[in-house]
């Protein structure tokens, strides 16, 4: 507790502003539980950069954190590529502070000499990324806190290609914030290196993502879309995308359509949580349309309803999505032609079906780590390679590489694509899922996530994660484990034989288990969360489409036995 409370006392120097440092001394006067989850760490990168309660401490968002990370920053682009000529482009999306903090981090760049793009008004994460390349930056930082809830916020930072930073630059750029006091930090701008920007690259992108997502499908005009932004920021892309690519049937939820960092209208504002989409869902039943989209706050991930096999709206997830464009985006490339060089990706965690559709296609696959910076980091290692396409379970999904972060701008195109064509064609978005089962295998999974707060919370989920490593299951659902998968180690053992081998993927604090019959089940923490979460995927032949619900159940079962057997039901 002493050095917590020294690092408190360090926030009372005349450097911070007065109104931080009377609420310093009045968690040290009055709330030590409070001053302990405040101050007892400071902010790290995770999978998804930075991202934390806002608030005053080390272990918090505000301008002391962003600033140190940004003069970290700073020093590294000078350190990397000298002093001039140096250009970052900023973002930042619908939560509260996320404005004038991205000036503050605006500010601070500009006191180091480099240039700044800032956008004047939220916009999504996938135009920030499309903005580095556009403007030919070295860097791209986006305020957000994705799907989080509104106390919130968060600091993401992309690299020259467009892509979240990656190894090596991740773990020099921390070092140099490591390096630094909060003291170092310059906050003296220089308002001349900050320009605000706006149309001109919202035009480029949007007419981008209709390029990319447009097939021109058949049946626009008789289409149905409710689209929800969930008070986030694709409301400033995704209604332009569908008008330009043609889609006239779009009735936006007004109630949503409006940014508002409270979210007053969800439990949650993340698509994968069926209730976030409960108030579009409602609004296509009631008009009978063919599908619903909502977004997350800052439009990275998409949630998507389409209608099942008895007429009714039904939530697809992550998974389902990604198979379903991936395979459309496949069988378009193949009427093109394949050169031999094409590949898709997707993440250790995600669907063991998109490695089945690769082999059938004959195009190479690609996994990697959770995160979209991991799939970034591929179409980057790999120049000579033409990435299709790609996603992850966590509903995200990349189409081509011009985007190198996942974008549910361009995939709800893309999707509304795929469900518009198919409805002309007599069949609709899920019967060409339970096809896809059909031709691949029947793949099903599901996702458990805990959630353990503060400091506490943080050494539970440790030790969660070491007790599913150290007591290791023999079997799952009468089928005996064959491999174990231990990415802090990077080996995998197949425990049958005695075999190992490398796995050529950067260390991680992932553990999977495989049985003889295919069944994996993924634990890791999240990164950007105080969760750790388990992954179920277990899979069966599909002889024949009339089979899908009987064996769709069957697989529920299986997936219930296994949950009890870990005692995650």
């Amino acid at each position: 507790m002493d050095a917590i409370l020294n690092t408190a006392k360090s926030w009372l120097t005349d450097f911070f502003d007065p109104e931080v440092r009377k609420e310093v001394q009045h968690l040290i006067d009055n709330d030590t539980d409070e001053l302990k989850d405040r101050f007892y760490k400071q902010m790290e990168f995770g999978t998804g950069g930075m991202r934390g309660v806002m608030g005053v401490g080390t272990n918090r968002i505000n301008k002391y954190t962003l600033g140190k990370s940004t003069q970290g920053l700073s020093n590294y682009l000078v350190k990397t590529y000298g002093k001039k000529g140096l250009k970052v482009v900023i973002a930042f999306d619908c939560r509260h502070n996320s404005d004038t903090l991205a000036r503050t981090v605006a500010e601070v760049l500009s006191a180091n000499g480099i240039k700044v793009y800032l956008f004047s008004e939220l916009r999504t994460t996938p135009e920030l990324s499309f903005a580095v390349r556009h403007l030919e930056c070295h860097a791209g930082i986006v305020l957000t806190a994705s799907h989080n809830p509104p106390e919130y916020n968060g600091y993401k930072v992309y690299w020259t290609d467009g892509g979240q930073i990656v190894p090596p630059q991740d773990g020099e750029i921390i070092s140099e914030i490591n390096s630094l006091s909060f003291e170092d930090i310059n906050f003296t701008a220089n308002d001349s290196l900050i320009e605000t920007i706006d149309k001109e690259v919202d035009e480029a992108f949007i007419e981008e993502s209709v390029a990319k997502g447009n097939f021109n499908a058949a049946g626009k005009d008789d289409f149905k879309i409710v689209f929800t932004s969930l008070h986030g920021t694709s409301i400033t892309a995704i209604p332009e995308v569908l008008k330009r690519a043609d889609y006239k049937n779009v009735t936006i939820i007004e109630e949503q359509a409006k940014p508002n960092g409270d979210f007053p209208t969800v439990k949650s504002p993340n698509p994968e949580e069926p209730e976030a989409l409960s108030m579009a869902v409602t609004k296509a039943e009631e008009i009978g349309a063919d599908m619903v989209v909502g977004t997350d706050p800052d439009s990275d991930r998409l949630g998507i309803a389409v209608r099942n096999l008895d007429g009714e709206m039904e939530i697809v997830n992550g998974n389902q999505a990604m198979i379903l464009m991936t395979k459309f985006l496949l069988e378009q490339q193949k009427q093109k032609g394949f050169k031999g060089n094409e590949f898709i990706a997707t993440t250790i965690v995600s669907t063991p079906m998109m490695e089945a559709m690769a082999k059938a296609y004959g195009v190479e696959f690609k996994t990697a780590l959770t995160g979209f910076k991991w799939i970034g980091k591929m179409i980057k290692d790999f120049p000579e390679s033409n990435f299709i396409g790609g996603g992850e379970e966590s509903f995200g999904y990349m189409v081509g590489d011009f985007v190198r972060d996942k974008d549910a701008v361009t995939s709800t195109l893309l999707a509304c694509e795929i469900a518009s064509q198919a409805k002309a064609n007599g069949s609709s978005f899920y019967k060409q899922l339970i096809d896809c089962y059909v031709d691949y295998g029947f793949y099903k999974e599901k996702l458990i996530s805990i959630t353990k707060k503060g400091m506490s919370g943080a050494e539970e989920i440790k030790q969660m994660l070491k007790d599913f490593k150290e007591n290791p299951v023999s079997s799952v659902a009468g089928s005996k484990v064959k491999w174990i998968e231990d990415y802090n180690t990077s080996i995998a053992k197949n425990v049958l034989t005695g075999e190992e081998k490398n796995i050529d993927i950067p260390k991680s604090n992932v553990l999977i288990y495989e049985t003889e019959d295919g069944t994996r089940i993924a634990a890791r923490p999240s990164g950007t969360e105080p969760k750790v979460k388990f992954y179920i995927s277990t899979n069966t032949t599909l002889d024949k489409a009339e089979d899908f619900k009987k064996v769709s159940k069957e697989l529920d079962n299986k997936i219930q036995d296994i949950l009890r057997e870990l005692n995650l039901g």
